[in-house]
């Protein structure tokens, strides 16, 4: 791409953005709630590559500037100066160039979202329940370090520790977009604590993220939607155990059913469930998508796709070793405790790589 037709792109967006400014003034706009909302998403888009190609039209006519000076001037101090000048910008703004393509790509649309994430013990037994509880703990110190807010909405215990199945709602800032690179099978390699003779075994679990629904996402009809209540079981006391507080929701047209016996109060298990129906429902069309994707990066896998390997975590070398981009590191207990930023960073590296050579050969 030539620095004109990248001026002449970022001209095109400075328009659109003024465009939105103007209409999330509009009191017409900002009395449509779900209107409001979409151009206010549009507008924050935006904001990031408006200032950095601000930034670069500068960049780019100072380096014209100091060019004519080196062309033009005779005076040797103010030649010396723009020499300088243009030496450094010769060298930064290529730099800025690649950052600027990487904004214009249109970013998933997802990637703002919350996110779903569902933890589920695989081959291995109990062993593969334990580690199910070890991924949960590490995304739980992940998302604390981050500053996000985590609920679980269902659980399953295993017998001898970790869970069957756990799944927890995630929100943040842009918390999708960082943690969807967690859905595959994780596989651990390790000496059991069931195990008597000292063998390691290997065992797995799956791990889905998916973006979470907003309320202008789907359109939920009550009349579709089945609703029975029944006891809570797991911890939580004699209240959550012994009155009717969960709730199971049947969405009847797909089949889908949800359940969520967090709270004590059946309403906000209710809420709960019928937010995370939305999200089942909304996934079902957003799994086409992802196939699609996930066929042509090897960042991303399908959440139908429960046997793509991803990650190998071998407890004997404190090894844990990123298979999508060949990424290995020798301190297991460390990245266990939650320190995966430096994996999530490397994948998001590898991705916008891949989308960039998508957009340039799509230009």
């Amino acid at each position: 791409m030539s620095e004109n037709s990248l001026l002449a792109k970022i001209e095109g967006l400075y328009d659109k953005f003024n465009t939105l400014q103007e209409q999330l003034s509009d009191p017409e706009v900002m009395s449509d709630m779900k209107r409001f909302v979409q151009l206010n998403k549009e507008y924050k888009e935006l904001d990031p590559i408006v200032k950095a190609g601000t930034k670069f039209k500068k960049m780019v006519e100072d380096y014209e500037a100091a060019k004519d000076i080196l062309q033009n001037e005779k005076d040797e101090e103010l030649r010396e100066m723009a020499k300088e000048e243009a030496a450094m910008l010769e060298e930064v703004l290529p730099q800025m160039e690649e950052e600027i393509k990487l904004l214009l790509i249109p970013a998933d649309p997802q990637d703002a979202k919350n996110a779903i994430i569902e933890i589920r013990g695989g081959a291995g037994g109990d062993e593969a329940s334990i580690f199910a509880g070890d991924l949960f703990r590490m995304y739980s110190k992940y998302i604390e370090r981050r500053g996000w807010k985590m609920e679980i909405t269902s659980q399953s215990e295993g017998t001898s520790g970790g869970f069957k199945e756990v799944i927890m709602k995630v929100s943040g800032e842009g918390v999708y977009g960082v943690l969807k690179y967690e859905s595959g099978v994780h596989r651990v390699q390790r000496v059991p604590q069931t195990e008597t003779q000292g063998r390691v075994h290997t065992s797995a679990a799956s791990v889905a993220v998916l973006p979470e629904a907003d309320e202008f996402d789907i359109e939920l009809n009550e009349k579709d939607i089945r609703k029975d209540t029944f006891c809570s079981s797991g911890p939580g006391g004699q209240s959550v155990n012994t009155t009717y507080s969960a709730i199971r929701l049947t969405h009847i047209p797909s089949g889908l059913v949800v359940q969520c016996q967090d709270e004590k109060s059946q309403l906000k298990n209710y809420d709960k469930a019928l937010a995370e129906l939305r999200t089942r429902l909304y996934n079902l069309e957003y799994e086409k998508y992802l196939n699609e994707i996930s066929a042509k990066r090897k960042t991303m896998v399908s959440t139908g796709d429960r046997s793509a390997k991803i990650r190998t975590y071998n407890y004997p070398q404190s090894r844990v070793t990123d298979h999508r981009i060949n990424w290995t590191m020798y301190n297991l207990p460390v990245f266990m405790d939650g320190a995966i930023q430096e994996v999530i960073d490397q994948l998001q590296i590898a991705e916008n790589a891949e989308r960039l050579k998508e957009s340039e050969s799509n230009d």
